[in-house]
C-alpha cells in the first residue's frame, strides 16, 4: 500500500434521486418542499446551512420533535463570539429525550453490555429507564439538588450512563473520569468542581490485570472532605464498603417515577476536561440544549442512526465520545457497551472491537483512527473473521486516518460501507468534520465540514488560504455546543485565550487544515502544543506537575511526534538530570510515577536525557519552536529563524546537541 492511495475514490456519492433513503436527504428534500429551494449536492445543504443558521438550528428543532417546557422566543439572540445566544426562553432538558428514546422501544435490548470483569448482560428499554429511577431516587436522598456536581469514576457500563441520565434529569452536572486515571488525574479535574457526590467502583479488570481502585477512593475522599461517595461492586460483588461510604445496592433500592428539571437553554449539563499546555485541565462546561440539538444533528443528520441500528462506540468515559455515544439512546438506537484491553488477548481475538461487532450484530461503529490503523498493519481480516455484513457505517476520529489504511477498510472489513473519517473536540463534543451518505469517500480525507458548521482554512493574515495549502482551523459563526464556559475561569479570560486570542470573535481550534482540490478536507496536525496521543488531547502541564517535584530532575520537556498512519506516535521526554543522580533509577521511578498519577496512556516511549530544554529568560518552555526545529531538520528543509529566536534561550548553545539527541530516538 503505497502514498498513491491518497484521495482515491473508494465509494461514490449517491445519485440525488437516492437522497430519501437517508434522514438527511429527507430532511432537504421537505426543506426544498416548503421553501422552493433546490439542494443538488451535499455542499449546497451545507452551505444554506451556514447561510440560514437560524433556519437550519430551528427546523432541526422541528425535525427532531425537541420536548419544550416552554418555548423560544428566537433561535439566535445573539450571534457573538464567544457568547452566543441560543434558543433564548427555552425550558428543555437533555435527559428527558434519553428516556423518551428509551421508553419508545419498551423491551427491546438497549444496552448490551460486555465487559472483561463481570458477565455479560442487557437492559431492556424499560429496565434503563427503571434503573433510571432508582439512582435519581439515591441522588435526592444524598441531597442532591439544581447545580450541584455529581461525579462517575466509571467505566463503560450500564450503570455510568443512568448515572448520566438520572443526575441531569435532576438538573445536576455531571462529570466522569476513567477508571484508569490515578488520584493526581482525578483530583486535578473534580476538584474544580468542589463535587457534592461521587459514585466510585471498586476495581476492574484489564485483560488478565486485576486493578484495585479502593486506595484511589479513599485518597480522593480525603482530598475532598466532605463529599459523599457510593461504592458500585464491579470487580467483586462482595467487596467490602467503606466506613461512610454508601453501598449502591441501598443507593438504588427504591423505585419510583421519572423526574425530570425542566432548565434554560444554557444550562450547565457535563463537563469534559481537555488538557492545555498550562494549568490544570480546562473543565469545559457544556449546556443541555448546545448538545441537546448539535448531538440530534450528528447522530440524525450526520451519522443516519435510528431505532432499526445497534451502536458500537469504543470509548473510555473520559472521552468526549462517549458522552455523545449516550446521547444515541435518544434515536431509539440500541448501544453495545465493551469495558476491557481490545487487544486481549489478541487484536482479532475475542475481545477485540472486531469481535463486538461481530457478536452483537452492530450496524454503526465509532473508533480511534488508531485502532483502525493498527490493525491494517497487522494484516488481518476481520471481515473473513466475523460477520460484518450488517455493518453500515464506520466513523473515526481521533487522528487522521491514512490513506493506505482507508483502502484497507475497504478491502478488509466490509466493501459497502459508510467510512466516515471525522474531527472534532472535547471542546464543542462535536465535530468540525465527517463522512455523510450524500457524498462519496476518498482516502485518507474528511468529506465534508457537518452541517450548521461555518468552517474555513485561514491564514495568519484572517483570510482563507489556497486550496492545498495548510491553514488554521477556524469557526466563523457560532455552534450551539461551544463551551458554556470554563468552570473557575470567572473573568472568562481562559476561554477567550483558548479560542479566539488569535482571531478575536472568530473560533480557532488548533488544528492545521487542508481544504483538496477534490472539496474534501485534512487535517494535517495540532497548531498548538498539545498532544494527540491516540486520539486523546493531553496537555503539557499534565506532565510536569508529576515531574517537577520528582528528586533528581532538574529540567524537562515533554515532544510528541504524530503518526502519519494515524498510530500513538512518538512521546520524547526531554530530561535534565541534577548532579550525581542514577538517570536509570531515575528513569524507572519517571515511569511508574506518571502511569501512576496520570495513565499508561501518557508514560513516554522514549526519555533522552539532555545538558538542558530551551527555555525563555523568562522560564518559557519552547515546545512547539523545538518539535519544529526537530522536524524541519529531519527533512533537510532551512530553518526560518524566527522558528526558534535562539537570542530570547537561556542556553543556546545547547540546542543543537537537544535536537541531534531527539532525531536519534525517532523511528525512520
Amino acid at each position: 500500500m503505497e502514498s498513491s492511495t491518497q484521495g482515491r475514490l473508494l465509494k461514490a456519492a449517491p445519485a440525488r434521486t437516492e437522497w430519501s433513503k437517508t434522514q438527511t436527504g429527507r430532511f432537504f428534500e421537505r426543506i426544498e418542499a416548503e421553501t422552493g429551494t433546490h439542494f443538488e449536492t451535499y455542499r449546497d445543504a451545507w452551505q444554506w446551512s451556514v447561510d440560514n443558521l437560524d433556519q437550519f438550528w430551528g427546523e432541526l428543532w422541528r425535525e427532531t420533535a425537541i420536548i419544550e417546557h416552554a418555548p423560544y422566543s428566537a433561535v439566535l439572540g445573539s450571534t457573538q463570539m464567544p457568547g452566543a445566544e441560543w434558543f433564548p426562553g427555552a425550558l428543555i432538558n437533555w435527559g428527558e429525550h434519553l428516556v423518551r428514546g428509551l421508553r419508545s422501544q419498551g423491551d427491546k435490548p438497549m444496552l448490551i453490555a460486555r465487559s472483561q470483569t463481570r458477565d455479560a448482560f442487557e437492559l431492556t428499554g424499560n429496565e434503563t429507564v427503571e434503573l433510571i429511577t432508582r439512582i435519581q431516587q439515591g441522588l435526592i436522598r444524598a441531597g442532591i439538588k439544581k447545580g450541584d456536581r455529581v461525579v462517575g469514576y466509571l467505566p463503560n457500563i450500564p450503570e455510568t450512563i443512568a448515572l448520566f441520565i438520572a443526575a441531569t434529569s435532576l438538573g445536576a452536572v455531571f462529570c466522569s473520569v476513567p477508571p484508569e486515571m490515578g488520584t493526581r488525574s482525578v483530583l486535578d479535574r473534580i476538584s474544580q468542581l468542589e463535587p457534592r457526590l461521587i459514585v466510585a467502583l471498586d476495581g476492574y479488570s484489564w485483560g488478565a490485570k486485576q486493578i484495585s481502585r479502593v486506595e484511589e477512593l479513599a485518597a480522593i475522599r480525603e482530598a475532598l472532605p466532605g463529599i459523599t461517595a457510593v461504592l458500585l461492586p464491579y470487580a467483586n460483588a462482595n467487596a467490602d464498603v467503606p466506613a461512610g461510604v454508601i453501598a449502591w445496592s441501598d443507593f438504588t433500592a427504591t423505585a419510583a417515577d421519572y423526574i425530570v428539571e425542566p432548565v434554560p437553554f444554557a444550562t450547565p449539563l457535563v463537563v469534559l476536561f481537555s488538557s492545555g499546555t498550562t494549568g490544570k485541565p480546562k473543565a469545559i462546561v457544556h449546556g443541555h440544549g448546545g448538545l441537546l440539538v448539535t448531538h440530534m444533528r450528528d447522530l440524525k443528520l450526520m451519522f443516519n442512526i435510528d431505532e432499526r441500528d445497534r451502536t458500537f462506540w469504543f470509548s473510555t468515559t473520559g472521552w468526549m465520545v462517549w458522552t455523545l455515544s449516550v446521547s444515541t439512546l435518544m434515536t431509539g438506537a440500541s448501544m453495545v457497551l465493551m469495558d476491557g484491553d481490545p487487544n486481549w488477548p489478541a487484536m482479532d481475538g475475542e475481545w477485540s472491537q472486531w469481535a463486538m461487532l461481530g457478536t452483537t450484530g452492530a450496524t454503526y461503529f465509532a473508533t480511534g483512527s488508531a485502532y483502525l490503523a493498527a490493525s491494517a498493519h497487522a494484516g488481518i481480516e476481520p471481515g473473513k473473521k466475523w460477520d460484518l455484513s450488517k455493518l453500515r457505517e464506520i466513523q473515526c476520529s481521533g487522528s487522521p486516518l491514512a490513506s493506505d489504511v482507508a483502502v484497507w477498510v475497504y478491502d478488509h472489513v466490509n466493501p459497502d460501507l459508510l467510512l466516515a473519517p471525522a474531527s472534532g473536540g472535547t471542546d464543542i463534543c462535536s465535530g468540525f468534520l465527517s463522512g455523510s451518505a450524500l457524498t462519496g469517500v476518498y482516502a485518507g480525507e474528511m468529506a465534508v465540514p457537518m452541517l450548521g458548521v461555518a468552517l474555513d482554512a485561514w491564514s495568519p493574515e484572517a483570510t482563507t488560504v489556497p486550496i492545498g495549502e495548510p491553514g488554521e482551523l477556524v469557526c466563523t459563526k457560532p455552534l450551539p455546543s461551544m463551551p458554556l464556559f470554563f468552570w473557575g475561569d470567572d473573568n472568562g479570560e481562559r476561554y477567550k485565550a483558548s479560542y479566539f486570542d488569535v482571531y478575536p470573535g472568530v473560533w480557532r481550534h488548533g488544528d492545521w487544515l487542508i481544504h483538496t482540490e477534490r472539496d474534501t478536507w485534512i487535517i494535517s496536525g495540532r497548531s498548538d502544543a498539545t498532544l494527540n496521543r491516540g486520539g486523546v488531547r493531553l496537555g503539557t502541564a499534565e506532565f510536569y506537575g508529576i515531574l517537577d517535584p520528582l528528586p533528581g530532575i532538574a529540567d524537562s520537556m515533554v515532544l510528541h511526534f504524530e503518526d502519519p498512519a494515524g498510530g500513538m506516535g512518538q512521546l520524547v521526554l526531554l530530561a535534565v538530570a541534577k548532579s550525581g543522580v542514577d538517570t536509570e533509577a531515575l528513569e524507572k521511578s519517571i515511569r511508574t510515577s506518571i502511569r501512576t498519577e496520570l495513565s499508561p496512556r501518557h508514560v513516554p516511549d522514549t526519555i533522552v536525557w539532555v545538558p538542558s530544554v530551551p527555555r525563555t529568560a523568562t522560564g518559557k518552555r519552547l515546545e512547539i519552536p523545538l518539535k519544529r526545529v526537530v522536524q524541519f531538520t529531519r527533512e533537510g528543509k532551512a530553518i526560518d529563524p524566527s522558528v526558534m529566536d535562539r537570542g530570547v534561550l537561556v542556553h543556546p548553545d545547547d540546542v543543537d546537541g537537544v535536537v541531534a539527541a531527539v532525531i536519534a530516538v525517532l523511528p525512520a
